[in-house]
Parts: C-alpha cells; sequence; structure tokens
C-alpha cells in the first residue's frame, strides 16, 4: 500500500518528497523496500517495543498536521497489534499480558478489539482525533467478518460505538483476570472520570473520510470464478462466518459428506470471516489448522472430499504458516505413524498434527489481508 502511495504522489503527481512525511509499521518480515517513507516492522499478533515506538511517532505525526494537509491512512488487519499506544498509566508488559488472554480464550475479534480500544490512545478513532484540524482520508482492507471499519485495525480513525463497559463485560465473559492496574482503568472510564472513545456523530470527525478497498466478499468471488472456469460448482456459505474453529470445521464436513451423496458433480464449497480457538491444551493453536483437523475427523476419509483453509496474510495464528490442506488419507496418514488426530485436535496442536504429514500450507508473506480462505472440494 505504501509503495502505490509513493508512486502516486512522487511519480504521478510529481510532488517534491519534502511535501510528504509518513511511516510504515508492518509485521515482522513484511516490510517492503519504499524510497522515502521509512518502514518498521513490529510484533504481531503480541505487540512488542518495535510497535509501540512507531504508534509514538504515527501520533506525533498527525499530531503535528494542520488544517491544510491530508493525512492518508492506509490500514488493514494486523493494526491492533502493530499500532501498540497504551493509554496513560499503562504499560506495554500490561497490553501484553491482556492481548495473550484474549487470543486464547475464544473471543471474537470484535470483542477482542472493544478490548484493545479502551486500552489504547490511538486506536478507536483516537488517530483521527489527535490528526485534527486535518482532513483524514482512511483507504482500508477489511479482514474481519461484516467490514465493519470500527474493527479493522480497532478503527483509529472511524467512530467507536463501544464502552469501557463493553470491555469490562468481555473481560467478565470470559473470566479474564487482567492486571489490577488495566481493571482500575476500565473501572475509572466505565465511570466517567477517563473520556470515552469518540462516538458516532462526533463533530470532531467531522473532516474523516473512510473507504473500503478490498474485502473477503471480493476474495471469495474471485476463487468462485476460477472454480467455475474450471466446471467446479460453488456452494457459497458466505464471508462472515465466525465461532469455534471446530465446531465449524465439524459441520462443514458433515455438509460436504451430504452433497458428495447427491451429486456427482465436482463441487466446492467456499466460506471466509474469522473462527476462534479456546487454547485448552498445550499445542500451538491456529484456527485455519484447528477448522481443518476438525473437518478432516468429521469427513472421516469420505471418498473424494478434500479440504483447505488458510489466512491470506499468510499466518495462521502466531505461525509462519498459512493453514494446511487435508485429503481422503489424511487420517490413515497419521495413525500409520502412530499419532491420534482427535488427541492432537483436544491439544489444540493442528499445526503439529500438518507439519507432521507434510501438509502445511506456507505461502510466505502476502502483504494483504482480506481474513480466512476455506475451501472444501467434493470431487466424485
Amino acid at each position: 500500500m505504501a509503495e502505490v502511495a509513493e508512486q502516486h504522489y512522487l511519480d504521478t503527481l510529481a510532488l517534491p518528497p519534502a511535501q510528504i512525511s509518513g511511516l510504515v509499521v508492518t509485521r515482522h518480515g513484511y516490510g517492503r523496500p519504499t524510497r522515502h517513507i521509512p518502514v518498521i516492522e513490529a510484533g504481531h499478533p503480541i505487540p512488542d517495543d518495535a510497535g509501540l515506538n512507531a504508534a509514538r511517532e504515527t501520533l506525533a505525526l498527525a499530531t503535528s498536521a494542520g488544517v491544510e494537509d491530508l493525512v492518508l491512512v492506509l490500514l488493514s488487519g494486523g493494526a491492533s497489534a502493530n499500532w501498540i499506544a497504551p493509554a496513560s498509566g499503562l504499560t506495554l508488559a500490561e497490553k501484553q499480558a491482556v492481548t495473550r488472554a484474549l487470543l486464547r480464550c475464544g473471543a471474537s475479534i470484535g470483542e477482542i478489539n472493544t478490548v484493545r480500544k479502551h486500552l489504547s490512545a490511538i486506536k478507536g478513532g483516537r488517530l483521527a482525533i489527535a490528526a485534527q484540524p486535518a482532513r483524514v482520508l482512511s483507504w482500508l482492507i477489511s479482514d474481519v467478518p461484516n467490514d465493519d471499519p470500527g474493527v479493522i485495525g480497532s478503527g483509529p480513525t472511524v467512530p467507536d460505538p463501544t464502552t469501557f463497559a463493553d470491555a469490562l463485560a468481555v473481560l467478565a465473559k470470559y473470566r479474564i483476570d487482567p492486571p489490577q492496574t488495566v481493571r482500575a482503568h476500565l473501572e475509572a472510564g466505565a465511570a466517567g472520570k477517563i473520556d470515552e472513545t469518540p462516538k458516532p456523530g462526533d463533530p470532531r470527525l467531522a473532516r474523516v473520510e473512510t473507504v473500503i478497498v478490498a474485502t473477503p466478499k471480493r476474495s471469495l468471488e474471485a476463487a468462485a470464478a476460477v472454480a467455475k472456469k474450471e466446471g467446479v460448482e460453488v456452494v457459497m456459505l458466505g464471508d462472515n462466518l465466525e465461532g469455534e474453529a471446530r465446531v465449524l470445521g465439524a459441520e462443514h464436513a458433515r455438509q460436504a459428506i451430504d452433497l458428495a451423496r447427491r451429486t456427482r458433480q465436482p463441487t466446492v464449497i467456499l466460506s471466509g470471516g474469522e473462527t476462534t480457538v479456546t487454547v485448552r491444551g498445550k499445542g500451538r493453536g491456529g484456527r485455519n489448522v484447528e477448522y481443518l483437523l476438525a473437518e478432516a475427523i468429521a469427513a472421516n476419509g469420505a471418498a473424494g472430499i478434500w479440504g483447505l483453509s488458510a489466512d491470506t496474510d499468510g499466518v495462521d495464528g502466531a505461525e509462519e504458516i498459512a493453514g494446511a490442506i487435508f485429503t481422503p488419507d489424511t487420517l490413515a496418514r497419521a495413525r500409520t505413524r502412530g499419532r491420534d488426530p482427535q488427541t492432537m485436535l483436544d491439544d489444540n496442536d493442528g499445526h503439529g498434527f500438518f507439519q507432521m504429514l507434510g501438509d502445511s500450507l506456507v505461502t510466505g508473506p502476502t502483504r494483504t489481508n482480506v481474513n480466512d480462505f476455506r475451501a472444501t472440494l467434493i470431487a466424485p
């Protein structure tokens, strides 16, 4: 995104570099060579010091903008971790602890970002507030169900309908006991002692424009076009599926088995969205591999049923692995190695399972993020 922006301003518009300032923040290993705008690589999904320093510099840039300036925000999924700016009185270590707990408990991305926004000095519209009185134009790549701008990257430039009380409710729902300073901060906010995030209709956001330029739905439509060109029928389940990854995987296996009984036409079931994993075992998690292992177990080696699930940014959870595939003989191959698929699923060890079989899907950095992509192929 930054490379194209530079090309537009430096080459197409021929602006002098002195008129352009900015900063790019991305995941470690995802940087690209830019000509003018510096790039910082930072932690994801657990934030780190690099992200902390980058967020501080970003806020300083925004604060320096004047009424004649354009603040262009190019945002995609991952910004919630890369732009880490703890609210006053909170530390990076405390934010890291809360993030780890939220990622392991099975909370949805909307719930996770509700908490993040109320522990932050940059999320939940606060970046746009810092940039006033400049004009703010945000171009977003959506990686969340329903393409809610308030959830993409925790909505740093858009109004936030959630509250401190909502954030406390999320922690209570998942029985998360945060550091005392975090709880005190949220309770003070709920009591009106700390300013809320800007809400819809806030006049300070009057000069903010938001455009969503890429979505999970468009990626699924592109995949459907490829399938149809190859003579494969398409069953589209939607781009906003949520819930426990293993539950959804088993459900999709049952749908595939039912389709296999009723059709002789090659068919692919496509879906997107963002599932969750409640980590109870010692495995590494990863919602795509958890979904896929559960689907493989439920399919139980049925002939002609194949599956793929991957995150479009090339990273499933904290792993440098996008996801995996399963085949009709996946379970049999695992058992010949003396491994029990259900035991590994119970241990949240989907990554270990598919790596053992050589069936991990490794794309490397894709440098985009339009959420998860799932395909189950019925090939009679």
